[in-house]
């Protein structure tokens, strides 16, 4: 495999004088359940600071007006949802219509576990053609179908984020055994899954299967509960404005460390949590933008 880590960042596209909301991509959240509406507003927010024109959540109709409450540029869709607040199975068609226009699509962070999810996501991989990130329940949900080596698709782009023991789910192994060679493991999933793998952790690891990067941004006052619904947010913003899934991942590993440690040197890494890192994203973007 090619080491691209000392590589430059690859970018979006010049933003047009011109432009408008519709130009810099339309993304929509599919994420939340009851008691976990952080997850879809930490997302939301994420896609927003990661340049999205357009942020639409997709969330159980128990939480909507939360949600809405969280950022007024959010445009809020309520699912149909089960007796314990989570995505219903009768939601699938209500979802697919919602993906129709979207730029990229990212889905899991909050949904908690359903019997129909594993096999929804599975589908969507397969057959959607809009740039997905795949994270949290969403892989969780995968793993505990045994779906996981049956999803690759003709289309993409594809970028799944687990954290280590997401992973161990989804490979079958042990958390130590994941942690002990997280390369390989990575870079053997994006193979087999024909998508962008992007490994969270210390040293974050994004790899295609055939390069790889390791994130030299972030530190330990990230490992908070919310940061990685952040990440997921942020990489469909860029997806969304065009890129591809491996630049995609990799800058938004970059912007979303260096996020962290922006925050860290205000806040202090104890003080740090999850509802920070968007507001610094901005200026992570300034170490990168050319001066105006």
């Amino acid at each position: 495999m090619e080491n691209v880590s000392p590589a430059p960042l690859a970018l979006p596209g010049p933003r047009p004088r011109d432009g408008h909301k519709g130009t810099f991509g339309k993304v929509l959240v599919i994420a939340g359940s009851r008691g976990m509406s952080g997850a879809a507003v930490l997302s939301g927010r994420g896609a927003l600071r990661g340049g999205a024109g357009l942020v639409y959540l997709a969330v159980p109709s128990s939480i909507q007006a939360i949600v809405s409450s969280g950022e007024p540029s959010y445009l809020v869709q309520a699912l149909p949802e089960t007796r314990d607040g989570r995505v219903d199975e009768s939601a699938a068609a209500s979802i697919r219509e919602a993906m129709q226009g979207m730029d990229a699509v990212a889905i899991g962070p909050g949904l908690g576990q359903t019997d129909f999810l594993g096999e929804f996501v599975a589908t969507l991989l397969r057959e959607a053609e809009t740039p997905l990130v795949l994270d949290a329940d969403a892989l969780n949900a995968i793993a505990a179908t045994g779906l996981g080596d049956g999803i690759v698709s003709p289309f993409g782009p594809r970028v799944i984020t687990p954290h280590p023991g997401e992973m161990a789910r989804l490979v079958g192994i042990s958390i130590a055994n994941v942690q002990q060679d997280r390369l390989s493991i990575a870079a053997d999933l994006a193979r087999r899954w024909k998508t962008v793998v992007l490994l969270k952790g210390a040293g974050t690891v994004v790899t295609d299967g055939d390069r790889f990067s390791i994130n030299p941004t972030g530190n330990p006052g990230m490992a908070t509960g919310g940061s990685g619904d952040v990440l997921t947010g942020l990489i469909a913003a860029l997806l969304g404005q065009g890129m591809t899934a491996f630049d995609a991942a990799r800058l938004g590993a970059w912007l979303h460390g260096t996020a962290g440690d922006l925050a860290a040197v205000e806040l202090s890494e104890p003080g740090l949590i999850a509802s920070d890192l968007p507001r610094f994203l901005g200026p992570a973007w300034n170490r990168l933008l050319p001066s105006n």
